[in-house]
């Protein structure tokens, strides 16, 4: 409307030769990306009425400079509208798109129980690209007979491919804790799946069958028994602020690639006492960059810092890292925090 009010001031304070229509065209063709179609009509009527009105009060509305700007106007205006309603139709497509990815992302990540067997549970998934829901990073919690295991991990590659061997790690490690007495025997099963389905679908490009992780099981009797395959190291928070990186002695390949190694890796067990923390993440924290390529390294931010709980941790990390990035992060990152609860 202020292009409106500016045109009609323009053109009553100028000499005649002087003429305000591209004012009036781009008051209704600015109004159809932002305002509803009901504001984009009354827009395009008022900059078209107001034309018309001008040149109606001084006497020039049947020139044909006058009428050609009259008629530029009122196309404008019809314009308008059309893209109103292309855009408003694009942003119901795109929320349907949104609604749709988010429903895979709980269906194929859902979100776990704040509270199983005795730990405080928070995860979080932060997608690098705009819009998008879930990329090639994940995580499960899964309650068993031995405790609550734990999986992290990160496939190698991008897209539906990705995707799909996401779907596959998570659903055969859901299936492994539910038959399997050991962390090994579940690393096994994961690896068995990705190259059965490999093997059948052929979906699973080589790059993509290439999957890092970290396989948890926290024992009711406070230990935390891990294998790790070819992934970022836990870390274990204190209730102290004592930081301790949780590095495994025998590393293991990642999954997809065990046959080109020893095994599946051997558990190693670190205690986990009341009220320690232990955090497990995707390289898309420990390799996010600031502008001069410095990268954020966990084991020392954390390092020294006592927190409320695990959402209080995993809402800490997520922020220093976009200030880290700059809003720049090109990697998305999968976060668990799980807290054994402190004996009343």
């Amino acid at each position: 409307m202020l292009l409106i009010v500016a045109g009609v001031c323009y053109d009553l304070l100028t000499p005649p030769a002087n003429t305000a229509g591209p004012l009036f065209t781009a008051a209704a063709l600015v109004a159809a990306p932002l305002y509803s179609l009901r504001g984009t009509v009354l827009t395009g009527a008022a900059a078209v009425g107001s034309v018309v009105g001008i040149h109606f009060a001084i006497g020039r509305l049947q020139q044909t400079e006058e009428i050609t700007e009259a008629v530029t106007v009122f196309t404008a205006a019809v314009l308008s509208v059309l893209i109103n309603v292309l855009v408003r139709r694009n942003v119901a497509r795109l929320a349907s798109a949104r609604e749709i990815a988010g429903a895979a992302q709980r269906a194929v990540l859902p979100e776990p129980a704040a509270r199983i067997d005795g730990l405080d549970i928070a995860a979080r998934y932060e997608a690098a690209q705009a819009d998008a829901f879930i990329g090639g990073d994940l995580y499960a919690v899964q309650e068993c007979a031995q405790g609550v295991r734990l999986l992290v991990g990160d496939v190698r590659g991008k897209g539906m491919g990705a995707v799909a061997a996401v779907a596959v790690v998570v659903g055969a490690f859901r299936e492994a804790v539910e038959h399997e007495s050991r962390p090994e025997a579940v690393t096994r099963r994961l690896e068995r799946a990705l190259m059965r389905e490999r093997t059948l679908r052929g979906g699973l490009e080589e790059a993509e069958g290439f999957v890092t992780a970290v396989i948890a099981e926290i024992a009711r009797c406070g230990v935390v028994r891990i294998v790790n395959r070819g992934h970022p190291a836990p870390l274990l928070l204190l209730p102290d602020g004592t930081l301790r990186t949780l590095e495994t002695r025998e590393p293991a390949l990642p999954l997809g690639l065990g046959e080109l190694g020893d095994g599946p890796g051997r558990a190693e067990e670190w205690d986990f006492p009341p009220g320690a923390m232990l955090l497990l993440y995707t390289d898309g924290l420990s390799e996010a960059r600031d502008e001069h390529g410095e990268f954020y390294d966990p084991a020392v931010r954390l390092a020294g810092r006592v927190f409320a709980g695990p959402g209080a941790l995993l809402a800490t990390v997520t922020a220093e890292v976009a200030q880290h990035t700059g809003g720049r992060a090109v990697d998305d990152m999968a976060l668990l925090a799980v807290r054994r609860r402190a004996v009343p």
